[in-house]
């Protein structure tokens, strides 16, 4: 038995992985010359730099899927736990370190608002009540299967259904918790982690916080990208045939069964047939491109669905160093609710954008050269319809800068001394993702979770999905375990019936 696994982003190497372990023989082709989608990077002019993910959560994920390829990933790489999660910054330039310790965290909170230290630890274990209710279900299993539901542990979860939030959005939980409007930013915040609005999005997703703060935050030596080499070369190891520079150009099919890939080669377009296809790449350019299919039901629902969100990314070689900046920074608007309704309302970028800024050189010191750092710069946008991005990168590029500058008193642009920037559209482009948008799907509704598409298609048998648009969602440990729910799809339905 053979397949085809398009896309080698993370979730594409861990299909690949696994299926090369049960004896599949697997085929991987990317459009780029590299391996990593969103997670790869860049190095130039002495600096390094992630281009997309930047922390790594749930590392058991990781482990489980090296692990299955009979490997240890203390043999590919290390990587170590932040003792600060993240600095947040306010409009009036007060601070809020988000430490890992959650006592630390807890008292850093009642010294700095006027909520609590037992307020944190009430919510961090309504957020953990959350993850240990619906993590069965919602991340470690598919959706469209009967036995999801008809469990010892999938009963308990529905019997105690109102404990996960579904009715309530992310915002009015918190409220129930915190009152200081410093504290509901921080934990509003987490909506952006698939690309959602925490005031539209369900409380369920106030899951997220137990994931870093009890679970843990981590990073590993010589970056995200790390993660991308490891698995690239585990996938070698097992035989994985990897096609780099190599576009697919269409999903074969007969009778709705998938027979194969058209994919361009050096010199000619090939067809190569194909047992099963694994899709790696975004659904909505699936259906769309590859099958040529707009019609289907499948098809029609992920079209007519609310995108995630986008961002811009400024990727900066500043001179000097910030001892007031943390690996990972928020410098937060002063209007949360008025950014939301420009991101996804009104459909522009924010007048005063939250800012993120990721310097990996704190940690990884030969991301840059002695005395500069590497600041990755990310905004959240809309996701691209017909923007002219190249104006509003230049737009948004003085607000930044502005909004740094007046936080922290320096003068960014005459330290700025590599610059590349990632843009919506060159999101789309490079890594197949529909309006550019990061995280497939918005979770804006209540159902949201029910209409991410299912990593086995219903319509075309040996189809299957993995990555940050199908089911569980976007994120590194959540498009791993996409592809650990399609290999065990399609070991129940193909392998054990071949």
């Amino acid at each position: 038995m053979n397949a085809a696994v398009i896309g080698a982003g993370l979730g594409g190497l861990a299909a690949a992985i696994r299926l090369a372990k049960m004896g599949v023989e697997v085929d991987l082709f990317e459009q780029n010359n590299f391996a990593g989608g969103k997670a790869g990077e860049i190095v130039k002019d002495g600096f390094r730099f992630d281009t997309g993910p930047s922390l790594l959560t749930m590392p058991f994920v990781l482990d489980d899927l090296i692990e299955f390829a009979g490997e240890k990933r203390a043999d590919h790489f290390q990587f170590e736990p932040l003792e600060i999660i993240c600095k947040y910054f306010y409009s009036d330039k007060s601070e809020i370190i988000a430490y890992s310790d959650a006592d630390k965290f807890c008292r850093e909170i009642e010294n700095k608002t006027i909520d609590s230290a037992a307020s944190i630890r009430k919510f961090l274990k309504y957020s953990e009540n959350i993850y240990e209710l619906t993590k069965d279900i919602f991340l470690f299993s598919s959706l469209a299967e009967l036995d999801t539901y008809t469990n010892a542990k999938a009963v308990k979860t529905f019997l105690k259904l109102g404990s996960i939030d579904p009715l309530r959005n992310m915002h009015s939980s918190l409220k129930r918790f915190f009152k200081d409007p410093k504290t509901l930013q921080l934990f509003d915040r987490y909506a952006t982690y698939n690309g959602s609005n925490p005031y539209k999005a369900p409380a369920t997703l106030n899951v997220i916080p137990h994931v870093e703060y009890n679970l843990g935050g981590f990073l590993p030596k010589g970056g995200i990208n790390q993660i991308t080499k490891s698995l690239q070369k585990i996938a070698d190891n097992l035989g994985v045939f990897m096609h780099f520079g190599t576009k697919v150009l269409g999903i074969e099919v007969d009778n709705n069964r998938v027979k194969g890939v058209k994919f361009r080669g050096l010199r000619a377009d090939h067809v190569k047939k194909f047992d099963i296809v694994i899709s790696n790449s975004d659904v909505l350019n699936t259906y769309k491109y590859l099958l040529n299919d707009e019609l289907s039901a499948e098809s029609k629902k992920y079209k007519n669905l609310e995108p995630s969100s986008s961002g811009l990314v400024y990727y900066w070689g500043v001179k000097g160093n910030y001892p007031e900046l943390a690996v990972h920074n928020i410098l937060f608007s002063k209007n949360y609710r008025s950014e939301f309704d420009q991101l996804f309302d009104q459909k522009k970028i924010p007048l005063d954008p939250t800012t993120y800024i990721y310097v990996s050189s704190k940690l990884n010191k030969n991301d840059a050269p002695e005395g500069f750092e590497n600041w990755f710069v990310m905004i959240n946008t809309p996701y691209h319809t017909d923007q002219n991005w190249e104006v509003e990168k230049e737009i948004a590029k003085e607000r930044v800068i502005d909004k740094i500058n007046n936080m922290f008193g320096i003068n960014l642009r005459k330290q700025i001394v590599f610059e590349e920037v990632l843009t919506p559209d060159k999101i789309q482009t490079d890594t197949s993702s529909s309006y550019g948008s990061i995280y497939g799907i918005s979770s804006n509704s209540k159902s949201a979770a029910f209409l991410r598409q299912s990593n086995k298609s219903k319509k075309y048998k040996g189809l299957y999905f993995v990555g940050g648009s199908a089911h569980p969602g976007g994120g590194i440990p959540l498009v791993l375990l996409s592809a650990k729910i399609t290999s065990e799809l399609i070991k129940k339905y193909e392998i054990a019936g071949d």
